[in-house]
């Protein structure tokens, strides 16, 4: 088992910044990935950003390359998304997630094994 703590959200003004961290405990070394996803009112969750841990590999959605980099520390079992050049529909629940295992892709949701509560992120316009 892997149990999740995601913080960092909060409410930020439109071009503004944003971290967001992610602190994994329990199993962790053997988990493949963490991922980012996010849920806005009245939307399905989606994929924001994705990292293996080892290699380091990214996987980021169109939606926010440019402004987000998600990063690890491995040593601390955490994750982190920095988001830059905020806008107003980036307003969402944000949720960590980990792959225990490798799979296929990193931006399917049903692919993550263990997630976080959530974080609410919201930005002003």
């Amino acid at each position: 088992q892997v149990q999740l703590a995601e913080s960092g959200g909060e409410l930020v003004q439109g071009g503004g910044f944003l971290r967001l961290s992610c602190a994994a405990s329990g199993r962790t070394a053997s988990t493949y990935a963490m991922g980012w996803f996010r849920q806005a009112p009245g939307k399905e969750r989606e994929f924001v950003a994705a990292i293996v841990r080892r290699s380091g590999r990214t996987a980021y959605a169109d939606s926010v390359k440019g402004r987000f980099t998600i990063s690890r520390d491995i040593a601390r079992d955490t994750v982190y998304l920095q988001m830059n050049s905020l806008k107003p529909e980036d307003t969402a629940v944000y949720y960590c997630a980990v792959q225990g295992s490798p799979k296929v892709t990193l931006i399917r949701q049903y692919e993550y094994d263990y997630w976080g509560q959530g974080t609410q992120v919201t930005v002003s316009s």
